[in-house]
């Protein structure tokens, strides 16, 4: 068993530098709207980590960095004698990506109670991102399959990954506009 990654561009269709576009759009949204709000606010880290977050995914996508994580993955298996059960391991990692992400939202909106609506919105956004981004880098093939079923000529992966990236964009550009009107942060 070889590991067969190597850098260069993950996805050179439209969808996939789109995809690169929103992210880079939304992480520098989510920075503007940190540096609109007061220095030391739990509000301003968060969507100071938001953008941070977002702008590694955005590298991530073209350097198809997930690839990378799932052959590594199949190579350990491999080595450690447990890849003729990989589904299973596949199916439990997805299983506890699930839960895990659900928990982070809930978590994430009661640490968020006193945050504008907004906030909460792009922290729901994020957390979907997330979610999508490491079951994806699990690489479960059913879900492989479906993701690469379309809806008209939109293929579901870059339905869902730009859903979640646009509701964090959403978030950050309503959040602006709501301190642009109010004097309170």
């Amino acid at each position: 068993m070889h590991f067969y990654w190597r850098p260069g561009i993950g996805d050179p269709t439209f969808a996939g530098w789109f995809t690169v576009a929103l992210y880079l759009v939304a992480s520098l949204s989510c920075w503007v709207t940190a540096r609109k709000l007061t220095l030391a606010s739990q509000e301003r880290r968060t969507w100071s980590l938001i953008s941070f977050l977002f702008l590694l995914l955005g590298i991530n996508k073209q350097l198809d960095l997930q690839s990378a994580l799932t052959d590594a993955g199949r190579v350990l298996a491999y080595m450690q004698g447990w890849y003729g059960q990989r589904q299973l391991v596949q199916l439990l990692f997805i299983v506890l990506v699930a839960i895990a992400c659900a928990a982070v939202i809930i978590i994430l909106l009661i640490w968020a109670y006193k945050a504008s609506v907004p906030t909460r919105l792009a922290l729901i956004g994020t957390a979907f991102v997330i979610g999508f981004v490491l079951i994806r880098a699990a690489s479960f093939h059913h879900i492989d399959r479906f993701l690469g079923n379309s809806v008209l000529i939109l293929h579901w992966n870059w339905i869902l990954e730009c859903s979640g990236i646009s509701l964090a964009l959403l978030g950050s550009l309503w959040r602006q506009k709501w301190h642009q009107s109010s004097t309170i942060d």
